[in-house]
């Protein structure tokens, strides 16, 4: 584990390279980072792409994205005051540069400077009580005032709650579709105070991109991993805002909620995170006492080395079909396909970014991959 480097700063080149790969046909934030630790750097690995899909299976190679398509998705987003950010640099959340999925390149519009201090993330219903509303609005205004950003998906509820009570303060607004396409369309001028008063708004999708239902939950990895914790107000049953809560989890942040009545399916959710072991919150203090040793603690991220994670250069046809014949529907983890195949980790590591490149892979939290 290394300490956060902010001294990074692309080149308008490497920026270009970073977008094509990013925004080329089957590759995601982790697959991204597999290739350009192995191949040691965007470029090169981009050269590797039609070789990859092929012996992974592909028919036909894979949509790379084009210089100019990247170059004129900058321009763009610059005529619209946004800056895409690589982790490391001035603007890119600490925290978030910790995750395994963390976008390689972030769209950040609004202050820098607010991006880069202590946040707490609030979520919960977006068909929220009245009580609820008016506790995310004032948990979040006491948590502004000693000292911490508020980081929500700007949503209807309780997010627009915490949003509103925290614009003075600074607060943060994670996008699950382009800048350009706010959902919901009415928090536009919600957006507007945010940024007018030194907040920040930041996604991962290019302008133009409408959310659907499966960007929600990419959106809600963002909310979680920039955040040194998230507080759930209220969240029923199967809410989107548990989640964000499991994801936290799992990223090692700390989770909160924000006990209901039993007889408010609202509160069912956050009832049953504090039988998992949520920490209780009432009041801010419950917050601030509990995330003050972490602010202690430098931010550590994997150290990302050519050799730390070693790919093999052509695994052979056995190999290859073994591995292939293990994979299904039903999520395996990576470990278990090691042991089960005999092969090296090395080799089942470079089998399955093969299948990934060639569309016929699924990856999922915890180092579970099935078969598309």
């Amino acid at each position: 584990m290394d300490a956060i480097n902010r001294n990074v700063e692309l080149t308008e080149t490497e920026r270009v390279d970073r977008l094509r790969l990013i925004r080329s046909d089957n590759v995601g934030p982790r697959t991204f980072r597999s290739l350009v630790d192995h191949f040691g750097g965007a470029r090169a690995a981009l050269e590797r792409l039609p070789d990859l899909a092929r012996r992974g299976g592909a028919s036909r190679s894979g949509r790379i994205c084009s210089v100019d398509e990247a170059k004129a998705e900058l321009a763009a987003s610059r005529k619209f005051g946004i800056a895409w950010l690589a982790p490391g640099e001035d603007g890119y959340p600490d925290r978030l540069a910790t995750l395994d999925d963390a976008p390689p390149l972030l769209a950040v519009r609004g202050d820098n400077a607010t991006l880069m201090r202590p946040m707490i993330a609030i979520v919960g219903s977006r068909n929220a009580s009245g009580a609820g509303l008016k506790f995310a609005g004032q948990l979040a205004r006491e948590l502004g005032e000693a000292g911490f950003i508020i980081i929500s998906g700007l949503a209807r509820g309780v997010d627009q709650a915490a949003h509103r009570a925290s614009v003075e303060t600074g607060t943060v607004a994670v996008l699950a579709g382009g800048h350009d396409c706010i959902y919901p369309s009415e928090h536009g001028d919600l957006l507007t105070a945010i940024l007018d008063h030194s907040g920040a708004a930041i996604s991962e999708m290019p302008l133009g991109h409408e959310p659907r239902a499966r960007d929600f939950p990419r959106r809600n990895r963002l909310i979680s991993g920039a955040a040194l914790g998230v507080v759930v107000v209220e969240a029923a049953h199967r809410s989107g805002s548990l989640i964000t809560a499991r994801m936290a989890a799992e990223q090692g942040r700390e989770v909160f909620a924000v006990p209901g009545s039993p007889l408010d399916p609202r509160a069912a959710g956050t009832n049953d995170l504090l039988k998992q072991g949520a920490t209780l919150v009432t009041e801010a203090a419950d917050v601030v006492n509990a995330v003050a040793p972490i602010m202690e603690r430098p931010v550590m991220h994997p150290a990302s080395e050519p050799d730390s994670e070693p790919f093999e250069s052509d695994p052979q046809g056995h190999d290859r079909d073994q591995i292939t014949r293990l994979l299904g529907p039903v999520p395996i983890s990576i470990d278990d396909l090691v042991r089960m195949s005999g092969a090296s980790p090395a080799i089942v590591r470079t089998v399955l970014l093969e299948l990934e490149l060639a569309g016929r892979l699924e990856r999922h939290g915890g180092g579970l991959v099935s078969l598309l």
